[in-house]
């Protein structure tokens, strides 16, 4: 007589997914295809804010030089005024490589800066301190414009629009330059002419 023997439970098939199962996979993919539609959204959202600011600065910037006095000051701006011109079409090009028309969007911030700057120039006397204002005023935009633009280029990379992040990277190291040249003019003149009318 042959002794019993228990046959072993068999094993169940594991159901449960990997993560590299391609019910992942897919979940993943669709997460990424979201967040990068998100992103492009803000992109193009700040590539509207910054477009309406640079089209706004070609009108503001020469009155910011008329009510200047300092040579050196009204030669950055107007150097400036050239550049944002061009910024205006590299923009409009920014625009061309995502396959849209230029739109322009409000940007509150940018208005309240220039608001700023006009109540600036209003409330001083013309000469050096109305002057430091101005420098005062306007590297404010410029660091605006900085931070904006360098959030537009690590936007554009991620979403791999290369030709976008470069044309981007050009015009924010053009702010940078226009914001040392500010700092220059008031360090080597004009905040000592200010001081000096305060005695």
């Amino acid at each position: 007589m042959k002794p019993h023997t228990t046959a072993s439970p068999s094993k169940k098939p594991n159901t449960t997914k990997s993560n590299g199962s391609p019910a992942s996979k897919k979940a993943t993919s669709s997460t990424t295809a979201k967040q990068s539609s998100g992103l492009h959204t803000l992109f193009v959202d700040q590539l509207k804010d910054i477009y309406w600011a640079e089209k706004t600065l070609t009108k503001e910037i020469p009155k910011m030089a008329k009510k200047a006095t300092d040579e050196d000051l009204i030669s950055a701006l107007e150097s400036h005024l050239e550049e944002t011109k061009q910024q205006v079409i590299q923009c409009e090009e920014v625009f061309s490589l995502l396959n849209m028309k230029p739109q322009a969007k409000v940007c509150e911030a940018m208005q309240g800066l220039l608001e700023e700057a006009k109540e600036i120039m209003d409330e001083t006397e013309e000469g050096s301190v109305r002057d430091a204002g101005i420098i005062c005023a306007a590297q404010k935009i410029e660091h605006y414009e900085i931070a904006t633009y360098g959030c537009l280029v690590a936007f554009a990379r991620k979403l791999n629009q290369m030709e976008a992040a470069e044309i981007l990277e050009g015009i924010l190291e053009e702010e940078k330059n226009a914001d040392s040249k500010l700092t220059e003019v008031a360090e080597t003149a004009v905040n000592d002419d200010a001081s000096d009318e305060e005695e």
